[in-house]
C-alpha cells in the first residue's frame, strides 16, 4: 500500500516530483466494535492510529512536514512533544537523512516514546517544564534559527492528518454520524473537521479531554495539567479556536473525563475488544461511554497511539506472571486452580 502523500496527493499540498519522505504511513485499520457497540447503543467503529510506522496518528502529519522540510531545503526539524510527535519526527527525520531535534518535559514522556526517540538518533533535550513552556521555546528557536518546526501549527501536520478521515469516509461509504477523539494540542479534531468538510461531510465531533488537563472545558488554559494521559497533558492548545469551530460547527461538544475512567475505558478495549491502545487514546472511548454521543447512530472512535508507547502503565493495571515450576503437574495447577 502507497504512503499516503502518494494515495491522496490530489487532495494534498504537493506534485508529481517533489521530494517525498515516507514509511508508507496511512491506511490504519478501522474495526468494528461489537461489545463497545452493545454498550453504549450504536454502532461503534475503531479506527486504529497505533497500526502507523511509529505506532501513533503523528506519522500522518509528519510525512508531510518532514517532505515539505525538505523541499524546501531544510537540514534539520524541531518539535516540542510529549511523547509521540518527538518519536514520529525522530523517524522521519532518520528517513530523511536529516538532524532531528525534540523537546520534551522532563519526566513526563513516557519511556516506550523516549526509546524511539533516541533510537532513531534525534537530539532529545529535557526541560523542567511542561509541554507548552516547550512549544513556546521552539517556536522561538525556529524564528531564529534556519530550522522547520513540525509540530501542529506547521499546516502540513494537519493537512497529512486530515487524510484519516478521508480513509474513515471510503470505509463507511460516507456514512458517519459522530466522530469521538481525544484533544491535547488540538490539531487532530482541526484535521479530521478540515478533511469531513473537504468531503462534504459533517459528522458530529465529540473531543474529550482529560479532567486534570481540560483547557477547552474550562474555557481557559490549565496552568499545570496533570494526567496519566500524557500523550494529551496540555494546558494552552495550538488549534484551541479551530478545534472549538470544530465542535460547535458539527452540533458536536467537548467534555472532560478522568483518569478512572480513561482506565477503565483502556481495560475494556485490550479485555473486550482486543485491542491495545495507549491511555490518551482511550480517552474517545471513555468519552463515549460516559458522556454519549448525541443520537448518533454510527460512531467511530480515534485510538491515536498503541499501547506499547506507554508499558509501566498497562503493567500498573493489570496482575503480576505467575511464577510454576517446568513440570506438567504444576502448569495443570497453575492452569485449573
Amino acid at each position: 500500500m502507497p504512503g499516503l502523500i502518494e494515495r491522496y496527493i490530489d487532495r494534498l499540498p504537493f506534485a508529481e516530483g517533489d521530494p517525498i519522505i515516507t514509511l508508507q504511513e496511512g491506511s490504519t485499520p478501522l474495526v468494528h466494535a461489537p461489545r463497545l457497540s452493545e454498550r453504549v447503543g450504536a454502532e461503534v467503529w475503531l479506527k486504529i492510529e497505533g497500526s502507523n510506522p511509529t505506532g501513533s496518528f503523528k506519522d500522518r502529519g509528519m510525512t508531510c512536514a518532514v517532505s515539505a522540510a525538505v523541499r524546501e531545503g531544510a537540514q534539520a526539524v524541531i518539535c516540542a512533544s510529549t511523547g509521540n510527535t518527538a518519536a514520529a519526527l525522530a523517524a522521519y527525520a532518520a528517513r530523511a537523512g536529516i538532524r532531528g531535534v525534540v523537546i520534551v518535559p522532563e519526566g513526563k514522556i513516557a519511556m516506550g516514546k523516549l526509546a524511539q526517540a533516541l533510537m532513531h538518533g534525534a537530539q532529545v533535550i529535557a526541560i523542567q517544564g511542561n509541554f507548552d513552556r516547550a512549544l513556546q521555546l521552539v517556536r522561538t528557536v525556529a524564528e531564529k534559527h534556519p530550522i522547520a518546526l513540525v509540530n501542529s501549527i506547521n499546516e502540513f501536520r494537519i493537512e497529512g492528518q486530515k487524510t484519516a478521515a478521508f480513509e474513515i469516509a471510503e470505509e463507511l461509504a460516507g456514512e458517519l454520524d459522530a466522530l469521538c477523539i481525544p484533544v491535547g494540542n488540538a490539531g487532530n479534531i482541526t484535521a479530521y473537521w478540515r478533511g469531513f468538510r473537504e468531503l462534504g461531510m459533517a459528522p458530529q465531533m465529540f473531543g474529550f479531554q482529560a479532567a486534570g488537563a481540560a483547557p477547552l472545558v474550562l474555557g481557559k488554559p490549565v496552568e499545570q495539567p496533570e494526567t496519566i494521559a500524557s500523550a494529551i497533558r496540555i494546558g494552552k492548545p495550538a488549534r484551541w479556536e479551530q478545534a472549538m469551530d470544530a465542535m460547535t460547527a458539527s452540533g458536536g461538544a467537548v467534555n472532560a473525563v478522568t483518569d478512572e475512567q480513561i482506565l477503565t475505558a483502556y481495560r475494556f478495549l485490550a479485555r473486550e475488544e482486543g485491542v491495545f491502545c495507549e491511555p490518551a487514546s482511550a480517552a474517545s472511548v471513555a468519552g463515549l461511554m460516559v458522556h454519549g454521543a448525541g443520537n448518533a447512530q454510527r460512531v467511530a472512535c480515534v485510538l491515536t497511539g498503541h499501547g506499547l508507547k506507554d508499558p509501566d502503565t498497562a503493567l500498573s493495571q493489570v496482575g503480576g506472571v505467575v511464577p510454576c515450576e517446568p513440570e506438567l503437574s504444576a502448569i495443570e495447577r497453575a492452569i485449573l486452580r
